[in-house]
């Protein structure tokens, strides 16, 4: 008995090359953009110290959510393409 391909589950990122090439990606991705919104927020809390670059370090503070913003984002979309990259056969054979 087959089971189901489940969102957020681990092992199916283990199934094939193009799945563990593609896991690695957005994992690469992730790091980088949490290094990127962590660097926005200190750069940005540095730059408060000054009054005359409170507006760069605002910037800095929104660019940074948002950045912190695209982590759920990017895993989303890694889950939801690995579930797609799946064997439905069994799946479909089921319904």
């Amino acid at each position: 008995m087959t089971t189901q391909p489940r969102l957020f589950d681990t092992p199916a990122h283990e199934q094939t090359p193009e799945q563990r090439r593609f896991y690695a990606y957005t994992e690469i991705a992730y790091t980088i953009v949490d290094f990127s919104a962590a660097a926005c927020f200190v750069v940005g809390s540095i730059l408060f110290f000054y009054a005359s670059l409170s507006v760069p370090a605002t910037w800095l503070f929104l660019i940074g959510s948002l950045l912190f913003a695209a982590k759920p984002s990017i895993r989303l979309w890694r889950e939801l393409k690995l579930l797609r990259m799946g064997d439905y056969k069994d799946l479909a054979q089921r319904k």
